[in-house]
């Protein structure tokens, strides 16, 4: 990620040309297209498999510890080798990560739909982690190099809008695939997906390798990867059932001394680094970061236990539990393109802040949530008010990171924020173990807990956007 520019300095530094990994671009829209589809595994994934664990956990005889494995199996690999693809793609050709990434997401998703064992299963769901680190930062560095200007934060805002359309429309399908047949389903529903992006990146996106990059930073990624799987590995076991004994404590605390010992390296390497320590020296990139953070845990915790609340107190089916968030992936599939062209004008500081503040207001209505679990009275509105939060939040922040580099190094930027976005989402699985797994009132008293926390980490959110974020229009708009 070098000569990366500050967020506060991008809209007054010197545009480079174009990265010649991506060329002039003919067809906008199918590259957009593709961008989507590829993506899309990544959105649906995580959210399908929320619908699937009530049945994974009975089909398998898993137990509470076990069911947290099932989301951070792939969390972990996603969350802690974004960085490390990212770089590659800047480094070897991003359609070619892209492509890779899609492909192997395709096999692993097989992998589970087969797989006779809770082991087999969390082999093929760290493999898909391993894909879709691959894929997704590609995916943006590629869409943020194709277009600039406005057209950048309305494709930003297409592709935020149509994710979150695949996102909701994965449970929905899931939960009816759970009813009729099996969880092992499930996973089928990404192979139509695998084919088309990888075809269409095939033919449309032109790449290239960069000459002047520099090598990959190795022991920054197997740093990082060591370290985090170790914090994700305690903070799971400790919230679960066996609680914060002496060898838990210590694996947390070796996880954090990798994670130290990360930062180290990433230091003495400077500019050649996965993630530069320089980009800290912004209070818009720590805003940026921060916020992420933030909003993208308390997003993860949602998505997790709000399902699995209404299939264990409501008594909902699988379907049902899929589609009561259905209203979230409508909202932002209108208000993402808007926001993200009202962000390009103003700037993402407000859109953010007030995004941020609706958001909580969202997750304090999910308190209502009683004995019957209502839909209408007590699911609903706090679903449409967090989706009307996010909307304000999710094109304005992602065309502000694309906006904070050079496009030499978009694909290091956008895999640094969504390394930052899914491990907060990780970590927040994990500190869900105690409540995954319970039932009658001890799930609803961990529910209500968990939706306090998390309206206390978008408010806190909304005053890190608004203090520390200093990105202008111009700024937002520039190439």
């Amino acid at each position: 990620m070098s000569a990366a520019i500050p967020p506060c300095d991008a809209g007054n530094a010197a545009q480079p040309a174009a990265h010649p990994a991506i060329q002039a671009v003919r067809h906008p829209n199918w590259v957009l297209t593709a961008t989507i589809l590829a993506s899309s595994l990544a959105f649906i994934d995580g959210s399908v498999i929320n619908v699937g664990l009530a049945a994974i956990g009975a089909s398998l005889k898993a137990g509470t510890g076990d069911l947290s494995w099932v989301i951070n199996a792939y969390l972990l690999p996603l969350g802690a080798l974004l960085l490390l693809g990212g770089a590659a793609g800047d480094r070897y050709g991003r359609m070619r990560l892209l492509v890779a990434g899609t492909v192997l997401f395709g096999l692993a998703s097989i992998a589970c739909a087969l797989a006779p064992s809770l082991t087999w299963l969390l082999a093929g769901r760290a493999i898909q982690g391993i894909g879709a680190a691959m894929l997704l930062p590609n995916s943006l560095a590629i869409l943020g190099a194709s277009f600039s200007g406005e057209k950048r934060g309305q494709a930003v805002g297409i592709w935020a809008a149509m994710g979150s359309v695949m996102g909701a429309a994965g449970p929905v399908l899931g939960g009816w695939l759970i009813d009729i047949w099996s969880w092992h389903a499930i996973f089928l529903i990404n192979l139509p997906l695998v084919a088309g992006a990888a075809l269409l990146a095939l033919l449309f996106v032109q790449d290239a390798q960069e000459p002047d990059a520099s090598a990959l930073d190795w022991p920054g990624g197997l740093l990082a990867t060591a370290g985090l799987g170790a914090i994700t590995w305690g903070l799971t076991i400790g919230a679960g059932p066996a609680g914060w004994t002496g060898p838990v404590m210590l694996l947390t605390g070796l996880g954090a001394l990798l994670m130290l010992s990360f930062l180290r390296i990433e230091k003495s390497r400077g500019e050649r680094a996965m993630m530069p320590l320089s980009l800290f020296g912004s209070s818009s990139f720590i805003g940026l970061t921060i916020f992420t953070w933030l909003l993208w845990g308390a997003l993860g915790a949602l998505i997790t236990l709000v399902p699995y609340m209404l299939i264990e107190r409501g008594g909902y089916s699988g379907t049902g539990a899929g589609a009561a968030l259905v209203p979230f992936a409508l909202v932002l599939t209108v208000g993402s393109p808007l926001m993200g062209r009202v962000a390009g004008r103003t700037g993402p500081r407000l859109p953010l802040t007030i995004g941020a503040l609706v958001t909580a207001a969202g997750f304090l209505l999910l308190l209502r949530i009683g004995e019957t679990a209502n839909y209408w009275t007590g699911v609903f509105p706090g679903i449409l008010v967090i989706a009307i939060g996010m909307s304000g939040a999710v094109a304005p922040l992602t065309a502000a990171v694309l906006s904070s580099v050079d496009t030499a190094h978009t694909g290091s930027a956008s895999g640094l924020n969504s390394a930052v976005a899914r491990i907060a989402g990780m970590v927040a699985v994990a500190l869900l173990g105690g409540v995954l797994g319970a039932s009658g009132q001890i799930l609803k008293n961990g529910f209500d807990a968990a939706m306090i926390a998390c309206a206390i980490a978008a408010l806190a959110g909304a005053a890190s956007a608004f203090f520390l974020i200093r990105i202008d229009g111009d700024q937002a708009n520039s190439p």
